[in-house]
């Protein structure tokens, strides 16, 4: 018989008032997305005021809405308690899979833009796509769509296209914090067995 004791409480995220448990743990490819983040946000924020933080942190943006974000950097540490961060994180990255995607593109993305997170990434890990948006009046809007190209895609490509390919992401919070794409989704193949 398994002790209780030890086992830890299920991951919930409330959505709009609902309690929903949150699905199981994510694959491998999943998994070292995530991991890839944290260490690039941890790497660059060392020594700055702004704070990375990965799976597994609470973020409450108001009484109907409780989340648990893939990743997140919070610049105001004011609103980091021992439970969670209580307000709105200024960067806020999801890790689509299938039975998240929904949430992360319907009620979660539009409640973290009414809460006044500025940017907002929406990653699929196989496709290596990544979607960065921005905070306008209270909701997001697309600024970019990054991805990693197969070398099959880059031979039809004319020397004009190769050159406008995007292999960084900035991110907005500081001018000189870019984050390449190969970094992200270092490994993620890897495990694909």
């Amino acid at each position: 018989m398994d002790n209780l004791a030890y086992k830890e409480p299920p991951h919930v995220e409330r959505i709009e008032g609902k309690t929903y448990l949150m699905s199981p743990r994510p694959r491998v490819p999943h998994n070292r997305v995530i991991f890839n983040i944290a260490n690039i946000f941890g790497g660059y924020l060392k020594g700055k005021t702004c704070v990375p933080f990965a799976d597994g942190t609470d973020v409450f943006l108001d009484d109907k809405n409780q989340y648990v974000p893939d990743a997140m950097i919070v610049c105001d540490r004011s609103i980091i308690k021992s439970d969670g961060v209580h307000g709105a994180p200024d960067l806020v990255v999801e890790v689509l899979s299938p039975s998240t995607s929904k949430n992360d593109r319907g009620a979660k993305m539009r409640h973290y833009a009414m809460a006044g997170v500025k940017e907002y990434w929406l990653i699929t890990p196989l496709e290596k796509l990544v979607e960065v948006y921005y905070n306008v009046d209270g909701h997001f809007e697309i600024d970019e769509t990054y991805t990693i190209y197969e070398d099959w895609e880059i031979k039809q490509m004319t020397e004009e296209e190769r050159a406008a390919a995007k292999t960084e992401i900035p991110v907005s919070l500081y001018d000189d914090f870019l984050v390449p794409l190969e970094d992200i989704f270092w490994d993620v193949d890897a495990f694909l067995r």
